[in-house]
């Protein structure tokens, strides 16, 4: 990868920082070397600030991070393309973009698992997902269990509707404990993703 630094008089180059999830543009900085080599040692997207003269790491004082995934440049060598996971929102004023998109893919279980997180730290007296959560993980895991046993029942019967609802029980559940053990849907894909490569 070789970036043109001297293409812009200050020596910056635009970096476009993508969620690497969902796809969704979250905001514009800009990088000197310096900045580019710092953001690949620590693996946090920094850039060069123009307002504090210094290197600014997203995230230093808001703890709101972005965790490179990967840099690109483009085909003028004088742009970088940033995918990063966001640890919360990106712009200063909260949102979860600059231009206050909302960051969520048009994925629905990617947006669904959104929810979830957002519900399992509600209270228990207004969420299913959090009174579930509050059980524990064995009792998420018997619930995935019991969502399956009733798939299966329903499979041998002729109802299209009720086979229907009770996939969806079973895989909003199954969002529930990939949730509970760490983990999402896309680290999932990733693994198929894998096994389909070979």
């Amino acid at each position: 990868m070789k970036i043109d630094f001297s293409k812009y008089a200050d020596g910056l180059v635009p970096a476009i920082v993508q969620d690497y999830s969902t796809n969704k543009v979250l905001m514009l900085g800009f990088m000197n070397e310096e900045a580019l080599k710092e953001t690949e040692r620590q693996g946090k997207v920094t850039f060069y600030s123009r307002s504090k003269q210094r290197l600014w790491t997203k995230g230093e004082e808001s703890g709101n991070f972005l965790e490179l995934k990967s840099i690109t440049v483009d085909c003028d060598n004088d742009t970088l393309l940033i995918k990063a996971h966001p640890l919360g929102p990106v712009c200063h004023t909260g949102a979860d973009t600059c231009w206050s998109e909302r960051n969520h893919s048009n994925d629905f279980l990617l947006y669904l698992e959104d929810i979830i997180r957002l519900r399992r730290q509600a209270s228990a007296d207004e969420s299913y997902v959090a009174r579930l959560f509050a059980k524990g993980i064995n009792k998420i895991a018997q619930k995935v269990g019991e969502e399956a046993v009733e798939l299966v029942i329903e499979a041998k019967d002729e109802n299209d509707e009720l086979f229907l609802e009770e996939a969806a029980d079973l895989l909003f559940h199954y969002l529930l404990l990939l949730n509970a053990k760490g983990h999402n849907l896309q680290r999932v894909i990733e693994v198929l993703q894998k096994r389909h490569s070979k």
